[in-house]
């Protein structure tokens, strides 16, 4: 049947695809290559030991390494980046015969990936059938045929033309809800396999632990608990779906000095004990737990020395200590920032010696792959590098391709059934669970919502109001139609309420980001706006007001020097309150925001961050109660710049009040609100002391009020005394719930030896005896119960 499906893909493809005369001299004429239960993919006639399908990976590694010139071991160490960025070819031609990767290649990155650059993005079996096509090159022109890995984005959705599009990461992470982040993995990851990638650069590990960072819209939040949790969950369904999923960016990457981005990524300020306890939490996890098969390196440095040129990252940790089984990438220049940036190689070839002896294994970045191959292959004849350090790094990458089965399965094997799964209608209606759970409600003053949904006249406004491009994150799908806040209300609303319409304002100022220290009045274009949206608040019966950020502010190299809303946008509704009109504000971000006046008085305020495409349905389902909030936030909001680093876990008194100092945070990590109440009761911990640390915490919780609700159940615990000092609060367990009105569920915890552990005096991770806290809340500052146990020494 395999054999039967290869062979109607390889009859199929030139029925879809009009290719120009040089492809068809590459397609011409198929050697007669393929055979029932192997590929012949040296074309030598006779089934060699790395084409045979039952004998073990490690043996097939082997007797193909063996096979392997020099040059054809050095081209599995480098990208070729697609069509647009460094291919000059949509698909294969004979000039492909002339190129460094006749000799293959280790992977092809965002290749055809969407319109206007190319006609083969769309449909999904189009684009499916052309990389096939590039998959044949290498299959049966190359000596060896040694299939290429696709790589690509992929982090709320596949970057890909009209994919399905999920909430930015800093959403999904408000959702505290792992198996509906295991679902969007395995979309994901679907729908990449059926467009014919076989890599998923995806999930971000770094936490988002500084607000000012422009990347903090990419990641699950500040916590390592919450964030190990989703990566975990994330790479089990890319996975599950026959497609890597490499883990970005490794590591200590997300904390750069005073969160500045772009050339800036570098000198992060860490001791070693958080960079274990905290920064390296989540990628540990995904690789110990779930087997991740991809890492990329990063472009900053620890402790003076560059992450891509670190052997104890990117060998002792990830492969000596964690057991990583895949191959590692560098983040774009990483490896060339050796040299370039940090200033430790003499040239770029010491550079690229670095990184390969500290263990990378794949260069890739936006120029041709000789600028690394060449170099690589003048220091093994020189003798600076050896063959044996190439044969490791090689093996590496042939692992994955072998565990990918693509050198016994190599094609998008049903091509036109891609049509049927990439944007079907059940991931779009995913997409809309996980719109609806990432929202937040962080006030509601008097129960203004939800909203009458006959309510006479409403005004919409604001700038990311009507806004469908630029608040739907980066590194996710493209091209995506994203139904608007405006939108969405007015489909929602009855035939008998007015919706009216007005920007307001833009969502930057002339003079923006300078405006952020030096600020300066509404000029003359945008008073009008203000003002007109400020007389039209009169004469209807309620505001909402949609503000926030977008990739413009927020994303890779938009680092900020204020949490405040840019723009005149506070000056919008500031206005927009003075009429007395009542007000919901409604804010599309990706990170942290300092909205002091807006909490004092507005009524009403719903946090969205950048919720996909079907965003604006979602929202509007929470104005007007067809969706009960449950979301919780996954990262402080302090209440000014000024206050950072403000975040959780935090260690005893770094948070005390002082003199001349503003205390206290704006919404606590954990915080959300919902339209109902929930009871909490019966808290048992079993057994009360134990041995091995191994300890189970239950819960009842109960909707108390009169709307069905969500409710995320977290538990925190406290090592009373320890050899060194640990958080005042650490979360190790959450529960995301669905009550109806009056129900009530039981709700269960087990705490193992490794959540209790520390890093004592001697970096030895350890549980010590010991009393421990256990506290079970609604947030980090809303604890509703508390108790305790000990665990004491088995000696």
């Amino acid at each position: 049947m395999k054999l039967l499906k290869i062979s109607l893909v390889m009859i199929l493809i030139p029925l879809f695809f009009s290719i120009d005369s040089e492809a068809q001299t590459i397609q011409s004429k198929r050697e007669d290559i393929y055979h029932r239960g192997w590929i012949d993919l040296n074309k030598n006639h006779k089934m060699d030991p790395y084409e045979n399908q039952k004998l073990d990976i490690k043996e097939r590694i082997e007797d193909l390494i063996a096979r392997m010139s020099m040059e054809e071991k050095t081209c599995q160490m480098a990208t070729l980046y697609g069509y647009g960025k460094v291919a000059k070819d949509q698909l294969p031609t004979k000039e492909w015969f002339n190129k460094i990767w006749k000799d293959g290649i280790a992977n092809i990155d965002q290749h055809l990936e969407g319109s206007p650059q190319t006609e083969y993005s769309r449909p999904p079996s189009k684009h499916a059938q052309a990389l096939n096509e590039v998959q044949k090159f290498f299959i049966e022109k190359t000596r060896l045929g040694i299939p290429v890995d696709f790589t690509q984005e992929g982090i709320h959705g596949v970057h890909h033309d009209n994919a399905t599009c999920f909430p930015a990461p800093i959403g999904m992470a408000s959702m505290w809800d792992e198996k509906l982040v295991e679902e969007i993995g395995h979309i994901t990851g679907k729908e990449a396999k059926a467009l014919g990638y076989t890599n998923i650069y995806a999930p971000i590990c770094d936490l988002a632990r500084d607000p000012r960072w422009g990347r903090v819209v990419e990641n699950y939040g500040e916590d390592p608990y919450l964030a190990s949790r989703l990566a975990v969950a994330m790479v089990k369904g890319i996975q599950a779906e026959g497609v890597v999923s490499t883990l970005k960016h490794f590591c200590v990457y997300g904390i750069p000095k005073g969160g500045r981005d772009g050339p800036c990524r570098t000198d992060p300020k860490a001791p070693l004990r958080d960079v274990e306890n905290i920064y390296l939490a989540p990628f540990r996890a995904a690789i110990v737990e779930s087997g991740a098969l991809g890492v990329m390196a990063s472009y900053n440095d620890y402790d003076g020395i560059p992450i891509t040129g670190s052997k104890e990252f990117l060998t002792k940790k990830l492969c000596g200590e964690w057991g990583f089984k895949g191959y590692k990438v560098s983040d774009s220049d990483a490896v060339k920032f050796i040299f370039s940036k940090h200033h430790v190689a003499p040239t770029y070839k010491e550079a690229v010696r670095q990184s390969v002896e500290a263990g990378l294994n794949v260069r890739t970045t936006f120029n041709p792959p000789e600028v690394f191959i060449n170099p690589l292959r003048e220091l093994v004849k020189e003798g600076k590098l050896s063959m044996k350090t190439i044969d490791e790094r090689v093996r590496s990458v042939l692992r994955v391709k072998f565990l990918l089965g693509l050198f016994d399965h190599p094609y998008v094997e049903e091509p036109l059934l891609s049509d049927k799964i990439v944007h079907s209608k059940k991931h779009q209606e995913l997409a809309l669970k996980a719109s609806q759970e990432s929202i937040v409600l962080l006030k509601n003053e008097g129960g203004l919502l939800p909203l009458d949904k006959d309510i006479k006249s409403i005004l919409v406004t604001g700038p990311n109001a009507n806004e469908s491009r630029d608040v739907l994150g980066t590194y996710g799908p493209i091209n995506v139609k994203m139904i608007t806040v405006l939108e969405g209300i007015k489909n929602k609303v009855s035939s008998k309420t007015e919706v009216k319409y007005v920007k307001g304002c833009n969502l930057v100022d002339k003079e923006w980001p300078e405006s952020e220290i030096l600020p300066n009045p509404p000029s003359e274009t945008e008073k009008p706006r203000i003002e007109e949206a400020k007389s039209i608040a009169k004469t209807v019966d309620m505001v909402i007001v949609v503000l926030g950020g977008s990739n413009r502010t927020c994303g890779e190299s938009r680092s900020r020097t204020s949490l405040d809303l840019p723009g005149f946008q506070p000056d919008l509704v500031k206005a927009i309150y003075e009429t007395g009109t009542p007000t919901v504000v409604v804010l599309l971000n990706g990170r942290a925001l300092t909205i002091n006046w807006i909490n004092k008085y507005i009524p009403a305020i719903i946090e969205a961050w950048y919720p996909g495409e079907k965003g604006g349905q979602a929202i509007a389902d929470v104005l007007f109660g067809d969706y009960n909030p449950g979301g919780k936030l996954s990262v402080t909001f302090p209440k000014t710049v000024g206050q950072i680093p403000m975040n959780f876990p935090h260690n005893p008194g770094t948070r005390g009040k002082g003199r001349c100092r503003v205390s206290g945070v704006l919404y606590p990590f954990g915080y959300g609100l919902s339209y109902t109440d929930f009871e909490y009761s019966n808290l048992k911990i079993t057994p009360e002391e134990s041995a091995d640390g191994n300890v189970s915490v239950s819960v009842d919780v109960k909707n108390v009020g009169d709307m069905k609700g969500d409710e995320v159940v977290q538990l925190y615990i406290n090592d009373v005394v320890s050899s060194v000092i640990t958080p005042v609060e650490e979360l190790k367990g959450f529960r995301r719930i669905t009550l109806k009105p009056g129900e009530k569920k039981r709700v269960s915890f087990s705490l193992v030896a490794d959540q209790l552990s520390l890093l004592n005096r001697n970096m030895e991770r350890v549980v010590e005896p010991g009393v421990f806290k256990v506290m079970i809340g609604s947030s980090s500052d809303d604890i509703r119960l508390k108790g305790e146990f000990e665990v004491f020494s088995g000696d």
